[in-house]
């Protein structure tokens, strides 16, 4: 059994060998990214009027709605810049286009994005997408840590940097989102930040810091981690979760190129929060076994 050293946070390391998973960071496969400068309700289905009604379209379609903005001054609105893009499996994608007004939300095909079909709904987006979580009115934290963090990133990566409303795992303020593929990372300063862009813009993740990869199971999210710090593997596609059993502890099975591993992992939760505001139970996990698999035992 592997366990780090505890940090501020968690249990658990941001070092490499456990890794920290909130439970938002399971639950987005599809993404509807719409400019909004705020004022920010604290939930955004809580928005009136027609932008409201396509944020709880597309909760009920199984898309997950983000509000986005600029740092520091920001346009007055229309038009709005929209992405709409997809996580999971192998097939990420991002499509943007900006609209004059909600009426052009008419022609998007929501049961297409949830489905991870691109709908044709904009141009395709071949640069990342990087989302930093700031809503204050949902978590103090968010706002306190993650500002100062967009403000800085934008300062280095430009256009690329999005504020955005909850990703989910407050108490990993701050926290920054990496799409198309949906790359989480939290607890954040800006050197931290920075060097995990710069893995992304090279195709690689970074262990320090990584909280996983949405549109995975949790479970499956720690098999995978554990087994790039056992490999040293880090390009993000290097690496599949091909099977995923049991019902803690779990048995995943994981492939790095022509080679799988076994791995089975256990969850567990710690009951120290990290403020008043945080009201998110830390589950994080343990790995029990990692082995190395050869073909004939997967016959």
């Amino acid at each position: 059994m592997l366990r780090q050293n505890g940090c501020d946070h968690c249990p658990g390391s941001h070092s490499g060998e456990r890794p920290c998973l909130g439970s938002a960071t399971t639950k987005a496969r599809s993404w509807l990214l719409i400019e909004h400068p705020g004022p920010w309700p604290e939930r955004i289905e809580q928005l009136t009027g027609p932008l409201g009604d396509v944020v709880r379209a597309a909760q009920a379609a199984g898309v997950r709605p983000q509000l986005i903005r600029r740092t520091g001054r920001r346009r007055a609105t229309p038009p709005f810049q929209v992405y709409v893009g997809h996580s999971a499996g192998d097939d990420v994608w991002l499509e943007g286009r900006e609209l004059a007004d909600p009426s052009g939300f008419d022609g998007l095909d929501l049961a297409a994005v949830a489905e991870g079909r691109r709908p044709g709904f904009g141009e395709p987006v071949t640069a990342p997408v990087l989302l930093v979580c700031t809503h204050g009115r949902r978590n103090a934290c968010c706002a306190r840590t993650g500002a100062p963090l967009a403000r800085d990133l934008t300062a280095r990566f430009g256009p690329l940097v999005w504020e955005t409303t909850h990703v989910g795992g407050d108490r990993y303020a701050a926290n920054l989102v990496c799409l198309p593929h949906g790359i989480y990372y939290g607890d954040l300063g800006t050197t931290e930040a920075v060097r995990a862009v710069d893995a992304y813009l090279k195709g690689e993740v970074v262990l320090d810091r990584l909280r996983g990869r949405a549109g995975m199971p949790e479970p499956a999210q720690a098999a995978e981690h554990f087994v790039r710090v056992q490999t040293g593997s880090l390009a993000v596609a290097a690496i599949s979760v091909t099977s995923l059993t049991g019902t803690d502890p779990y048995e995943a099975v994981v492939q790095v190129h022509d080679t799988r591993y076994r791995v089975i992992v256990e969850s567990t939760t710690a009951a120290d929060p990290c403020g008043p505001d945080c009201q998110e139970n830390l589950e994080t996990y343990i790995v029990r076994d990692l082995t190395l698999l050869n073909e004939a035992a997967l016959v």
